[in-house]
């Protein structure tokens, strides 16, 4: 194994760690990154996290959410334990819907610089309401902004098929 290949797999700490510990609250430190093995190419990678679980600041009531992460990598990726781990540290974390899911982008490109990303949650009502937040961010002064721009004023414009909640 090359020495560059072994000295970025050696930062991959959690993916294959049978001693897993999950972080019982907000854990930003768990995530982690790998080197993308194709950064001329623009494409996207996509997560969805149907098990997503926060709290109420008010109440302290459980909030439940599918969460989808689409990003265009640059540099880094980020490894999809770790980032398993960080959503799971949000369980006992106590923020409004619309905060998680900037907290969770602004982690994301601070450990990334990606190009371009996007966070959307899909809340399971309570109170009978259902709240999914969107945000997004394109790097300035790039195509990837004006994408940015462009997402989310149109990122909405279908209705959606609601059979999951």
């Amino acid at each position: 194994m090359e020495g560059r290949q072994k000295e970025e797999l050696d930062r991959i700490t959690l993916l294959g760690n049978q001693g897993t510990k999950y972080p019982s609250h907000y854990a930003p430190e768990v995530l982690e990154s790998f080197d993308n093995k194709h950064p001329g190419r623009d494409y996207f990678v996509k997560f969805n996290c149907p098990e997503f679980t926060s709290l109420c600041p008010i109440t302290g009531q459980p909030d439940f959410a599918t969460i989808y992460i689409s990003y265009i990598p640059d540099v880094k990726m980020v490894e999809s334990k770790s980032l398993k781990l960080y959503l799971f540290s949000f369980r006992n974390h106590g923020d409004f819907h619309e905060d998680c899911m900037n907290i969770i982008m602004n982690d994301l490109i601070k450990l990334m610089d990606s190009r371009y990303i996007e966070v959307w949650g899909k809340f399971t009502p309570r109170g009978g309401i259902s709240i999914d937040p969107y945000c997004n961010w394109g790097r300035p002064g790039t195509k990837f902004e004006e994408m940015a721009s462009y997402r989310l004023m149109n990122h909405d414009l279908y209705l959606e098929k609601v059979d999951n909640r």
